[in-house]
């Protein structure tokens, strides 16, 4: 059966329009966790395809300092994947969440019991940067009767029997990392990242979105080129954070009115 994750991003992809998921710090917010709700349905009217969560983590191996630090002032909330997981289970949202967060969180959580917990929310989408292809039967059994897709990230460096080990059978969308390094280092794109990005889209079943360093209107109308929509963090999480809320309407529209 296919995942809602996947049939939403499709609808989307064939009513030939760009693909537009925002990442937020969960816990980040002048209310702290209470505000969490607050900032999904500021980002669903503003069109957002999906919603990128991110969990705060001591150690986050792929955030760059922009996100690194709004997971600091979360932590300083006290804000843990437990608090967040009760959180969502407290209302729906109108657009499919995604978890983006580390192995060593869920593990410390119980990954049977994490996965039964998100049965009770909206969470449609699992991203987890270090938990290697190969150990992916750490969690994937507990998955297999859920509505939650695993999400697999390719990089610039995969090559492509590579590629295709991580996109067969894969669901949600494929997560295409831009560039070599943390999120939020913008403008230091490889030469043949549009080939790269062109070819993976061409190889893979299901959405392919960008992601990493993606901050301008003109990254959202390159990347909508060569893949099927952008994942966009660091600006949402720094303008949020500054109050910038118009700025940020206005760019997750941009991006999710984007006309194939």
């Amino acid at each position: 059966m296919t995942k809602t994750l996947t049939k939403h991003l499709e609808a989307i992809k064939a009513a030939k329009k760009g693909i537009f998921v925002p990442y937020i710090m969960a816990g980040d917010h002048v209310k702290g966790l209470d505000g969490l709700f607050d900032t999904i349905t500021f980002l669903e009217n503003s069109g957002a395809s999906a919603i990128e969560v991110g969990i705060p983590w001591s150690d986050p191996v792929a955030d760059g300092p922009v996100i690194e630090l709004a997971g600091q002032r979360s932590l300083a909330k006290g804000v843990n994947l437990t608090a967040i997981v009760k959180k969502l289970q407290e209302k729906e949202s109108q657009v499919p969440l995604v978890i983006m967060t580390y192995i060593n969180p869920v593990y410390q959580y119980g990954i049977e019991k994490f996965i039964a917990d998100l049965r009770e929310t909206s969470v449609k989408g699992l991203i987890i940067p270090d938990l290697p292809h190969e150990h992916e039967d750490m969690i994937k059994p507990f998955l297999a009767d859920t509505d939650i897709a695993l999400v697999p990230l390719v990089s610039l460096t995969t090559g492509l029997d590579r590629q295709k080990t991580l996109i067969e059978g894969a669901e949600g969308f494929i997560y295409a990392v831009a560039i070599n390094g943390v999120t939020g280092k913008a403008g230091n794109y490889r030469d043949d990242l549009d080939k790269h990005l062109a070819n993976l889209t061409d190889l893979a079943d299901i959405p392919v979105l960008t992601g990493f360093g993606v901050s301008t209107e003109e990254d959202i109308a390159r990347f909508n080129k060569v893949s099927d929509g952008v994942i966009v963090g660091t600006k949402i999480v720094k303008g949020l954070h500054e109050g910038q809320d118009q700025d940020i309407a206005d760019f997750v529209q941009q991006g999710s009115n984007y006309a194939k």
